[in-house]
């Protein structure tokens, strides 16, 4: 049985542990609630882009652009949006464990130290990787996705797909696959789901845009504009889904530790209670000796 001291030294350990969560805890959270803000104040752009998007495809019809020509696909592109710190419970992990499945000839684009990590030990082809912090900016996530276009115009890669971790709400994140690359391949796949679902660019009816020049330019400056914003949205999403499964894993650690020093009181205290009642019995037993 482990010594008082030794216990007490284990109660000192757990409650800085959990003092070193709580605050964890409490930054994420600070973070968390930003980056939610920022992820859902998004979406109704994203969806309002979508629909002039359409409404430009219909009325221009057989517009030729690169992002909309399908191609023989020999060289698919995956960019990995990961963490760059861990202690986010099993984030990185659900996403990886999908990526991993991905065909041999895919080549990568990282963002994040997790996904670099993940590329270098599987071996696998690594085109650039890139640093994004907290304070996500459309400025610096559009090196990345100049980057993907200026890879794709060029012939060394033949698609792009964005592999991320999309934020749901706080306790749930889900691992992700968006096409980006071409456009007109506009299908989404849900890791674990094991089958596309489609993601459906509709205009809406009741709207006539005018346009000024004209649609066919309007359309080929738009396209650029439109990756540029799924990339960031994108982004968005997974620091929304690291710091809310940051917040959460912390609160658990947090918790456990706690939990744990309760445990750690109760059974120091029966240390010391039997040890009073062993030195009770000694006494006693002198007494009636010398009686």
């Amino acid at each position: 049985m482990a010594s008082t001291r030794d216990i007490r030294r284990r109660i000192r350990s757990v409650r800085n542990t959990a003092q070193i969560t709580k605050a964890m805890q409490m930054v994420a959270a600070s973070k968390m609630r930003k980056a939610q803000q920022a992820a859902l104040a998004g979406r109704p752009y994203a969806e309002a882009l979508n629909r002039v998007l359409a409404s430009l495809a219909n009325r221009v019809g057989s517009l030729s652009h690169p992002f909309l020509e399908k191609r023989e696909i020999k060289k698919p592109c995956a960019l990995i949006i990961s963490t760059d710190k861990g202690l986010c419970g099993a984030l990185n992990t659900n996403l990886l464990r999908e990526v991993a499945a991905l065909p041999k000839n895919t080549v990568f684009v990282t963002a994040g130290k997790k996904g670099k990590q993940f590329v270098a030990r599987a071996g696998r082809e690594l085109l650039a990787d890139f640093e994004v912090k907290d304070d996500t900016s459309s400025y610096k996530v559009k090196q990345i996705s100049q980057f993907l276009i200026d890879q794709y115009l060029e012939g060394k890669i033949d698609s792009v797909s964005v592999w991320h971790t999309r934020f749901v709400n706080t306790l749930v994140q889900k691992p992700e696959r968006n096409a980006l690359l071409p456009i007109g391949q506009m299908e989404k796949l849900e890791a674990g789901a094991g089958e596309h679902a489609k993601t459906e660019i509709k205009a809406d009816e009741n709207l006539q845009y005018v346009y000024e020049p004209s649609g066919d330019e309007v359309l080929s400056a738009l396209l650029p504009a439109y990756i540029h914003f799924q990339v960031y949205q994108l982004m968005l999403d997974a620091k929304a889904s690291e710091h809310s499964a940051r917040m959460v894993a912390m609160k658990s650690a947090t918790d456990n530790a706690k939990s744990m020093i309760k445990d750690l009181t109760l059974e120091y205290n029966k240390v010391r209670q039997s040890g009073i009642t062993t030195e009770l019995l000694e006494i006693a037993t002198a007494q009636m000796a010398m009686a």
